[in-house]
C-alpha cells in the first residue's frame, strides 16, 4: 500500500499540472468504439470472434469487475471465493478455473498467470477500471496465429482508452457498506494526450458471520502521442487490494443448522495482492510493437476441507506469488498481391519471463504459518514466432493461413528443504524446456455485404506449471510422481455464418469442437499434480443482436456444449464442471431525452461434478437491471443485482471434507457451494465535466 501511495501523489501532482496546459495544445482525435454495431463480414476470420464497445459496457450493471467477460457470448463468470480474488471462468464447455485455455490481454499485457501460486492461468481482472475500457476483442478457438498460451477455448484482448471526451467524477453507495469512487479525464500535454482515472472501492459483503472489509485501490496513468503514421503510449497501472473471503460451504452443514448459506465455515481466510505495471504500445505504417514490466504479488488463505488433513489445527493453507513479469512484441504487416489478388502477410515474434520469486504454499491456521509444505523460486521464459498469410482469391473467397512456433524453458529451485510432513524436496529442483509449432487457417467464403461463411481449424495449446514438469516427489507423503508434459496440445475446427443486415440486427452461427491431448495440471491447493484423461468437446452458438430502433435493442446467446472424455474409464466419461448450456439475454434502452437502461438475465446450465454424471449441479438464473437518466452534466443510476433475489449456487464443487464436530477419521463426500449474492441495490451520481 506504500507503494501505491507513493505513485499515486506523483501521479495527482502530474494530473494537476496538466490542467495549466494551454487549449490551443494539438490532441488526439477521440475515437468511439460502436463494438457489435460494427459490420465484421470481410474482415473476420471465423462466426466466433467480435468487438465489444464501451458503450455497451456502460449499460451493463456489474457486481464484480471480471463480469466484463461475460460480454464475450457463452462465458460464465462466477466467484466462489472473496471479492478480491480472481473469478471463476465457464467457456465451451470448460470450467476454465480462474483462467486456464482462455488467454486474456489488457494493452497488449497478458493477464494470465503461467506457474502460479493459486492456479494455473491464474486471470485477476480486479486491477482493471471497467470505464477506461474502449474495447474488448474476443477470439473463441484456436484460429489465430497471434495468440499461443491458454489459447484453447479462445481469447480476449481489452484496450484501454487513449482519450475521453469528458471527465468524470462518479461517487456509488450500496448495501453492505458497498461504497466506490471513480475519478478520470484526460487532457492535452506534450503533444499528445495523458489519461487519468483513480478507483477506490470498499466492500463488507452480504456474508453472516464475516465482513469482506475489501479495501481497493486503482490507478491509470495513459500518454498517447500521435505520429505520422501511427502513435505511441506509456501507461502506468497499479493495483493493490486486501479482502476477507467467504468461500464455498458444504450443504451438510446448512441442512444441519450449523451454519445458514451465507455463513462459513473458517472465517479467517481471505487475501491481500497487488499489481504495478509499466507498459509501452507502438504503432508506425505496418510496424507494431509493445513492452511491459510488471510487479505483482498475492497472498492468499483458504480452507477448503476444515478438519480433513489436521483435525487439531484445520487444513487452512497459504498460497503465495511474487514475481515480476517482463516482455513484449513485435509485428509487421506488409500488404502485397499475388496473381493480381490482395495478399497480406503478418509476421510476429513475443517474448515473456516471468522471474518467480517464491511460488509457495503453506500450513496455516488463522492466517498464521504453522509449516511449508512446498517453496519454490521460478524462472520460465518463453518465445513465439508466427506468420500469419491473408489472400483475397476471388471477390467473394478468402483464406487465412498461420504457423505458430513456440518454445518454453523452465527452472525450478525448492527453497523449502525439508517441508512441515518431514519430505526433503531438493529433488522437485530441476529444469525443463519443451517446444510446439501450430498450424490454423480459415477458408471464408462471402455471399454479400450481409452475409459471409467460415470454416476453420487450428492447434492451440496451454502451458503446464513449471513446477509440474520437474517434480519427483509428493510434498504430502514423498511417495514418487510423474512430471507432466511441460505443453499440452489441442485441436480446434468449427464451420460458421454471420450476418449484419442493414445496421440493424448483428447475428451469428457456428458449430464446433475442440480436442485436448491431456488435461494434466499442476494442483496448486495440494502441491502436487494431477493427471486426467484426453478429451472432446464439440457444441452450437446462436448470437443476436438486435436494434429495434434507434432506442431499443434486444441481444439475446445462446451455447450448448456436450464433453467428455475420450479415454474410457471404469469412473465415467463426464468431465466434472463441464458447462452444458449457457443462455444470456438483454433487453437496453437509451433515450433521447435522458432515460437508459438494461435489464439482464442469465441462465448457467446444470454441469456434472463427477466423472459418472450421479452428482450434479443445479442450474441457476439470475437478473439484473440497471436504470438511469442523464441531464445537463450529470447522470443518476441503480443497479439492482440479483433482481429477484435468486438463492441459487454461483459455483458448485463435489469433494471430501470433514467437519470440527464430526466423528474422527471420518470424511464425507459433499457438495460444496457459494451462493449468488442476494438482491442488493446501488446508487451512482456522477458529474461530466
Amino acid at each position: 500500500m506504500e507503494r501505491f501511495e507513493g505513485i499515486l501523489l506523483f501521479c495527482v501532482a502530474g494530473w494537476l499540472v496538466t490542467g495549466q496546459v494551454r487549449a490551443d495544445d494539438p490532441t488526439l482525435e477521440t475515437v468511439t468504439v460502436e463494438g457489435r454495431q460494427i459490420n465484421l463480414v470481410g474482415y473476420a476470420v471465423s462466426a466466433s470472434e467480435g468487438l465489444v464497445g464501451q458503450k455497451e459496457i456502460e449499460l451493463r450493471p456489474l457486481l464484480r469487475t471480471g463480469e466484463v467477460l461475460e460480454l464475450v457470448p457463452g462465458m460464465v463468470v462466477t466467484q466462489h471465493s472473496g471479492t478480491g480474488k480472481a473469478n471463476q471462468y465457464f467457456l465451451r464447455g470448460f470450467n476454465l478455473d480462474h483462467g486456464t485455455d482462455f488467454s486474456t490481454t489488457i494493452d497488449g499485457m497478458p493477464v494470465n498467470m503461467r506457474t502460479h501460486g493459486h492456479g494455473q492461468g491464474y486471470t485477476d481482472l480486479n486491477f482493471l477500471i471497467p470505464e477506461t475500457v474502449s474495447q474488448l476483442a474476443y477470439k473463441k478457438g484456436a484460429y489465430y496465429a497471434d495468440v499461443g498460451d491458454f489459447s484453447g477455448a479462445g481469447s480476449a484482448q481489452i484496450t484501454t482508452s487513449s482519450a475521453l471526451d469528458r471527465g468524470t467524477v462518479e461517487g456509488t453507495l450500496g448495501e453492505d457498506a458497498y461504497s466506490r469512487l471513480l475519478i478520470m479525464d484526460s487532457m492535452p500535454l506534450a503533444g499528445g494526450e495523458t489519461l487519468f482515472a483513480l478507483e477506490g472501492n470498499r466492500y463488507d459483503g452480504p456474508w453472516s458471520d464475516i465482513k469482506e472489509d475489501m479495501d481497493k485501490l486503482n490507478l491509470l496513468l495513459k500518454h498517447t502521442i500521435p505520429l505520422s503514421k501511427g502513435r505511441v503510449s506509456i501507461a502506468l497501472m497499479a493495483y493493490d487490494n486486501n479482502w476477507n473471503s467467504a468461500d464455498q460451504i458444504p450443504s451438510r452443514a446448512v441442512d444441519q443448522g450449523l451454519i445458514d448459506e451465507l455463513g462459513s465455515i473458517d472465517n479467517t481466510v481471505g487475501g491481500e495482492s497487488s499489481r504495478y505495471s509499466l507498459n509501452t504500445n507502438w504503432q508506425y505504417g505496418g510496424w507494431q510493437g509493445s513492452a511491459y514490466v510488471v510487479d505483482y504479488s498475492l497472498n492468499l488463505w483458504s480452507n477448503f476441507t476444515y478438519f480433513l488433513d489436521d483435525e487439531t489445527n484445520g487444513d487452512q493453507f497459504e498460497q503465495v506469488d511474487d514475481r515480476t513479469i517482463y516482455g513484449g512484441q513485435l509485428s509487421y504487416l506488409a500488404e502485397n498481391t499475388l496473381a493480381g489478388r490482395a495478399m497480406s502477410n503478418r509476421f510476429g515474434v513475443e517474448l515473456r519471463v516471468d522471474d518467480i520469486g517464491e511460488v509457495g504454499l503453506y500450513h496455516t491456521q488463522a492466517r498464521e504459518r504453522l509449516g511449508v509444505i512446498r517453496s519454490d523460486q521460478v524462472k520460465e521464459s518463453s518465445v513465439g514466432f508466427y506468420w500469419e498469410n491473408r489472400v483475397a482469391w476471388t471477390d467473394k473467397l478468402r483464406s487465412v493461413l498461420g504457423l505458430r512456433s513456440d518454445y518454453y524453458d523452465f527452472d525450478v529451485s525448492d527453497k523449502a528443504g525439508i517441508n512441515a510432513n518431514g519430505i526433503d524436496l531438493g529433488p522437485n529442483s530441476g529444469s525443463a524446456d519443451d517446444n510446439l509449432t501450430s498450424v490454423k487457417g480459415s477458408l471464408i467464403y462471402t455471399f454479400d455485404n450481409e452475409w459471409e461463411s467460415y470454416l476453420s481449424a487450428g492447434q492451440g495449446f496451454h502451458s503446464n506449471d513449471a513446477r509440474g514438469t520437474t517434480i519427483q516427489v509428493d510434498p504430502s507423503d514423498g511417495s514418487p510422481v510423474d512430471s507432466v508434459d511441460p505443453l499440452v496440445r489441442s485441436l480446434g475446427y468449427e464451420i460458421g455464418v454471420r450476418g449484419f443486415i442493414t445496421d440493424q440486427l448483428n447475428t451469428s452461427l457456428s458449430l464446433w469442437a475442440l480436442e485436448i491431448d491431456s488435461e494434466l495440471l499442476f494442483v496448486g491447493d495440494a502441491g502436487n499434480t494431477e493427471a486426467s484423461r484426453a478429451s472432446k468437446r464439440s457444441g452450437i452458438e446462436v448470437t443476436a443482436y438486435y436494434h429495434l430502433t434507434e432506442q431499443w435493442s434486444l441481444d439475446v446467446e445462446y451455447a450448448y456444449t456436450n464433453a467428455e472424455f475420450t479415454d474410457p474409464a471404469p469412473e465415467g466419461d463426464e468431465i466434472p464442471g463441464a458447462i452444458n448450456n449457457v443462455l444470456q439475454a438483454g433487453l437496453n434502452a437509451d433515450f433521447a431525452n435522458g432515460w437508459f437502461g438494461s435489464l439482464r438475465a442469465r441462465y448457467f446450465g446444470g454441469r456434472p461434478l463427477i466423472e459418472d454424471g450421479s452428482v450434479k449441479s443445479d442450474p441457476s438464473t439470475v437478473l439484473n437491471l440497471r436504470a438511469g437518466y442523464n441531464f445537463a452534466n450529470w447522470t443518476i443510476k441503480a443497479d439492482i443485482v440479483n433482481l429477484t433475489d435468486s438463492d441459487d449456487h454461483d459455483i458448485d464443487y463435489f469433494y471430501a471434507s470433514r467437519l470440527a464436530s464430526e466423528t474422527s477419521g471420518l470424511e464425507t463426500e459433499d457438495i460444496h457451494y457459494h451462493v449468488i449474492e442476494p438482491r442488493t441495490i446501488r446508487l451512482s451520481v456522477g458529474y461530466q465535466f
